[in-house]
Order: structure tokens, then sequence, then C-alpha cells
């Protein structure tokens, strides 16, 4: 929004169908050969679904339109390569793999940061400076103003050596045995209703109790040792698709176990009944 109010662009969004999918057939239309640039997310925050990436890539190459993948969250849950995905940009951040806040990553193809200009000015990114011209010096150095984020950077480094070391394809197998084990449990109880059964999904968990806030939901939780987060999770359009401004989200991690789902479950099911 910022970028079409800078620029005049037009923003055009990829609908999604009742499960939370990508209509991709529909993607396909919005593509022409005036289109700048595509941003689609990996994982859906609020409702769990794994958007079929490589493919909107391909389709988007073929127009030749660049693409960024936001992995912000599926960064902690599956595997990435960018070079296989082919990616134009891709970005994640720091807090999302356990690391550090205020960090993150931007993987960007050699030719097209190239021909980026820097996005602010500062020391160390500049070859020569004149008070009427600047040479920058080549990526990634020209991004880079000023001081960076060390004590980050080494932090987010020992974030993803850890989950490099446990292993992603393991914890994206027990994560989604994991979430097929909750998300059964979710279906027996009453009044729930799961926003977000997409057939691909991480381990989220999205949904709302008929005749029970939200916010109400969460504290009956946190009161049972039961962490989870109420509220529209910085995603409004995602839940307005579905007729709610707001809900309850439960994630799962690899180091949660069937005995935490289980006393997440028994939780949902205390709820007081009207």
């Amino acid at each position: 929004q910022l970028l079409t109010q800078a620029t005049g662009a037009t923003l055009r969004v990829i609908p999604v169908d009742d499960r939370g999918e990508i209509i991709f057939e529909q993607f396909a239309t919005l593509l022409s050969g005036r289109t700048k640039i595509v941003s689609i997310t990996h994982v859906a925050n609020a409702l769990g679904t794994i958007n079929p990436v490589r493919e909107i890539i391909a389709l988007s190459h073929a127009y030749g339109v660049p693409v960024l993948v936001d992995a912000a969250q599926s960064s902690p849950h599956i595997p990435l390569d960018v070079q296989a995905l082919d990616a134009d940009f891709l970005v994640f951040s720091g807090h999302k793999v356990f690391g550090p806040t205020g960090i993150g990553a931007l993987y960007g193809k050699r030719a097209l940061l190239e021909a980026m200009p820097p996005w602010q000015g500062g020391g160390h990114m500049i070859e020569d400076v004149t008070f009427s011209k600047t040479v920058y010096k080549g990526v990634p150095e020209k991004f880079e103003a000023g001081t960076p984020d060390i004590a980050g950077a080494v932090g987010l480094g020992a974030a993803l050596d850890y989950l490099e070391s446990v292993g992603l394809p393991g914890i994206a197998a027990y994560e989604h045995d994991l979430l097929e084990y909750a998300q059964a449990g979710l279906a027996e109880v009453k009044g729930l209703r799961l926003i977000g059964t997409a057939r691909q999904k991480a381990s989220v968990m999205s949904f709302v109790v008929d005749g029970h806030e939200n916010e109400a939901v969460a504290k009956h939780l946190d009161a049972r040792g039961i962490a989870v987060r109420s509220g529209h999770h910085c995603a409004l359009p995602a839940l307005r698709r579905f007729g709610v401004d707001q809900s309850v989200r439960a994630s799962l991690a690899f180091y949660n176990t069937r005995a935490d789902v289980d006393a997440f479950l028994k939780g949902l099911h205390s709820l007081p009944r009207r």
C-alpha cells in the first residue's frame, strides 16, 4: 500500500477459497506485462496455509515478473532453498526462528540487488564521497549503512545453526503429525470453528468458539498454562475473508508434545458452556 501511494501503482490481491487456499487460476488472470512485482507469503500466519510458492514463481517468471517470498512464517517449519524455488527475493525475521528480535535476512538475486539503489545512506557503504557525488560499494555493502546489529547477527546465526542441527525436514514431519493430532481433537470441541483448513498447512490453528470472546478464551487457557494468541494477528483482510475480525491462534513447534496438545484440548473442553 505504501508503494502504491508513492507511485500510483495498483495493488491486486490473489483471492483464496473457503479452505484458505489460493485460487491459482484467478492468480493467473491478474498477471500481465504491466505487473511490476509479485509478493507472496510462503505460510499464511493467520491460517497456516502453505502456499504453492514454486508454481507462483514459475508462472510469474513466464511474464517476466520478479517475486518476493515472505518466509517469516515458513522459516522455522520448512526447509528453504532459494535456488530451488528460483525466488528473486526472500525475507524472514530473526525472532521467528528463535533468534533475537529486530534482525532478519533479505536474500536477493545478485543482478537485481546490483541494479537497486541504496535504501539509506551512512558509513561503510561508500567507496568514495565528495560534496557533489557518492560512489557506493557493491552488494551487500551498499545496503548496510552504518554499524550493523552485530550482536543480533551473531544471535541469529546461532539460532539458525541450532535449527540446522535439529534438522528442518525432521521438524516439518514431526510438526505435521502433531498438527493432525491437534486438529482431530479440535473437531471434538463443541462450537469451535477452525479458520483455515488448507490441505497443506503449517502447524498453526486459528479458531473461534461460539458464545465466547476470543480474549476470554485466551485468558481461560492462559490460567491453565496454555499460551495462545488472540486478536487479528496483523492479518485483518485474511480473517475478514472468513467473516471474523479476530480469532484465537495456537501455534505448535518442534518442542511441543502430544501431552501439550492434550492439555490444550482439555482447557478448551473446560470452557464454561452457555
